[in-house]
């Protein structure tokens, strides 16, 4: 873990690469590229057609250059290619991605995309292929969700530390720890719950009770939050169940860590709405 991620002063949006893109993210993504053209072209080419027929569509669809311009040595053109990588906006480099994904033969696609993907959730990227297009997997609403409930006001400090813990093992781009990460996200809840009723015991279905108090609730708002009391529930073994499996994800911790800062966020609107939000809730 990071000096930065200890001490609290990498904020998310650095966390997960939404909004730009760090070296370690574009290196790996290039070492990415230079695997697929030797995957597409024999090891010895220096100026053979079978080489550079692999880079005609991104002179002639992407670059919109003519064709007749690209080097004839391999080594030189694959320079002018990452010039234009290595320089390019963030956003840039996800649309010479894309297209790679798009122009690849279709029986090497597969592979690059998967290892694309594979790069993209290690280093943390606010983006996956889904076929051979990129798309969001985390919005600006989650991440402005997540910050709210970080910035939350002092008296639920106890949540909010929780949430940087989940948030820690989320992100934590070389030993990521998902199933922790759940745990902190769940206990960032409960830790609302005791804050909500003044009871350390209190469980969500108590603060449920007490919100009733202050706010009515649609039933179907009451469903869903009952469903997530059967995650952050100890007694019903549905969170020993979900923690217990082999397979949780990135996804499952994402899910899971948006999910209770918006719960949180919630709850904290209504007490605040209400005129309740002081140390004596």
């Amino acid at each position: 873990m990071r000096f930065s991620q200890r001490k609290k002063l990498s904020p998310i949006r650095e966390t997960i690469q939404n909004e730009g893109m760090d070296n370690a993210l574009r290196n790996r993504l290039w070492n990415l590229i230079i695997k697929s053209f030797d995957d597409q072209a024999p090891k010895n080419f220096f100026g053979k057609d079978s080489a550079i027929n692999c880079l005609k569509p991104y002179w002639q669809d992407f670059f919109k250059l003519p064709v007749d311009d690209i080097p004839f040595n391999f080594n030189d053109a694959i320079k002018s290619i990452r010039n234009y990588f290595f320089n390019s906006q963030w956003f840039q480099v996800y649309d010479f991605m894309e297209f790679s994904a798009q122009v690849i033969p279709l029986n090497l696609a597969k592979q690059f995309i998967d290892d694309c993907n594979f790069v993209l959730e290690q280093e943390m990227s606010a983006y996956r292929f889904v076929g051979n297009q990129l798309t969001d997997i985390t919005s600006e609403e989650e991440i402005e969700s997540i910050e709210a409930a970080l910035n939350s006001d002092d008296q639920f400090n106890g949540a909010k530390q929780h949430l940087h813990q989940a948030l820690m093992h989320l992100s934590n781009r070389i030993n990521p720890d998902f199933r922790n990460s759940i745990k902190e996200s769940i206990s960032a809840v409960e830790s609302l719950c005791k804050v909500i009723t003044n009871n350390p015991k209190a469980t969500l279905g108590d603060a449920i009770n007490k919100m009733n108090e202050l706010k009515s609730f649609h039933p179907a708002l009451t469903g869903a939050l009952n469903k997530l009391y059967g995650y952050t529930s100890n007694a019903d073994g549905i969170r020993h169940a979900l923690l217990d499996e082999t397979s949780i994800s990135y996804h499952d911790a994402k899910f899971m860590l948006v999910s209770c800062s918006a719960f949180i966020n919630y709850f904290i609107g209504i007490l605040s709405d209400s005129n309740q939000l002081s140390t004596d809730v």
